[in-house]
């Protein structure tokens, strides 16, 4: 084991954490209507809760288990089984990489979080979110992350999937599992009406921003020049995508928005996370500064042309911006198959598309997939969770 490679990883674990809370919490819940932003915080907070320890379960092990399948890695390390703290993963401690890991199951299903929001009944966000991680993410995780099938020498060819932090496992995955759920509920009751406040959601993006250096630097699972330059990469990226996105809006419309300079910020650090360990800061640059305009023509298209209400824009935003910027590792790094590329992204694609709707179909006979009419009207803080956000009486 190294020192410095595992004290980075410790400081990229609580940063990865950071981004879902309070990170992406305040994201999302700045975007929605005052009555319902206390269900927002309470999707995401029992979604980290939930994910923790089925991670510790079996996501772990059918993750990055021994298995010799090029599915999934079986149940051989089910509640750390085996794992203890001299047991090593390359140069960190196990327990330390099961960590990491865990946060990136933690957040995964929460950036789905912001497709149903103000109209989804609470069990079905669990239930569903505990089988998804388990039967659409963590399995993905193996195919690339975990030596599986879409990996180096698998069926994709001797080179295989790159995708240095999530770009396919973290951002399409959620992307389309979002898009579908969309489809599924139908929109909202009122879907006209403006972010509650978007000063929590310019501070959620900020912890998001902040977080990120860890979710793309801590992917170098190392303390040393690639995860230096990961993290700067990163950083230039959510800045010109920021900007390009603010400018866009400003041909467009005449002016620019904080909420929208901001979103521009998440599309920029969704779309240089999958090349975020195969680019240099020019490259981060030209993908910045093209996804700040493409996923917000994405919102647009989503929004206004195909009637689709992905209540925070995940699609729009992750899913375009991560599989943009998974076809862009193709123009700007070396070692990397296009057969590779478009072929993970179409079997995960396609994969998540028909599990997440086999999926939101069986837990549907469960528990209810959206809340009655009367419930949505009068918001889901007090209707499902006893509580009020903000109560100017006291």
């Amino acid at each position: 084991m190294v020192g410095a490679d595992t004290a980075w990883i410790i400081v990229a674990t609580a940063l990865v954490l950071f981004m879902s809370l309070p990170g992406l919490a305040l994201f999302y819940g700045g975007l929605v209507r005052s009555r319902n932003v206390l269900s927002v915080f309470m999707h995401v907070y029992a979604i980290a809760c939930l994910m923790s320890l089925l991670w510790l379960a079996v996501g772990y092990s059918i993750a990055f288990g021994p298995g010799e399948s090029g599915y999934w890695g079986g149940l051989d390390r089910a509640f750390l089984t085996g794992v203890d703290t001299d047991t090593v993963f390359g140069t960190l401690p196990e327990v330390l990489f099961f960590a990491f890991q865990m946060t990136f199951a933690i957040i995964t299903p929460a950036l789905i979080v912001g497709a149903y929001v103000e109209r989804i009944g609470f069990g079905f966000v669990l239930l569903f979110s505990a089988i998804w991680m388990l039967v659409v993410y963590a399995p993905v995780v193996h195919w690339i992350w975990g030596g599986g099938m879409l990996s180096d020498g698998g069926i994709l060819g001797e080179i295989g999937v790159r995708d240095f932090a999530g770009g396919i496992v973290v951002h399409e995955t959620a992307g389309l599992a979002a898009l579908v759920l969309a489809v599924m509920l139908g929109a909202r009751k009122n879907n006209t009406t403006p972010p509650h406040n978007p000063g929590m959601v310019m501070i959620g993006a900020a912890m998001l921003w902040v977080g990120w250096f860890g979710f793309n630097g801590g992917s170098q699972l190392a303390a040393d020049g690639g995860a230096a330059m990961a993290l700067t990469v990163t950083h230039i990226s959510a800045a010109a995508a920021s900007l390009s996105w603010g400018l866009w809006e400003r041909v467009k419309y005449g002016k620019v928005s904080l909420v929208g300079v901001v979103t521009g910020t998440i599309a920029g650090l969704a779309s240089i996370t999958p090349a975020s360990g195969f680019v240099g800061p020019v490259a981060a640059l030209i993908i910045g500064s093209v996804a700040g305009i493409l996923c917000q023509e994405a919102v647009t298209l989503i929004r206004n042309k195909a009637r689709i209400d992905d209540t925070l824009d995940v699609f729009a935003v992750h899913g375009v911006g991560g599989i943009f910027g998974t076809i862009m590792i193709l123009f700007f790094a070396s070692d990397v198959s296009a057969v590779a590329q478009f072929g993970g992204l179409a079997i995960v694609g396609v994969y998540t598309i028909v599990l997440t709707f086999v999926i939101a179909r069986l837990v549907g006979l469960i528990t209810p997939l959206r809340v009655d009419e009367e419930t949505e009207v009068n918001g889901l803080d007090l209707s499902v969770h006893g509580e009020r956000a903000y109560d100017m009486s006291s």
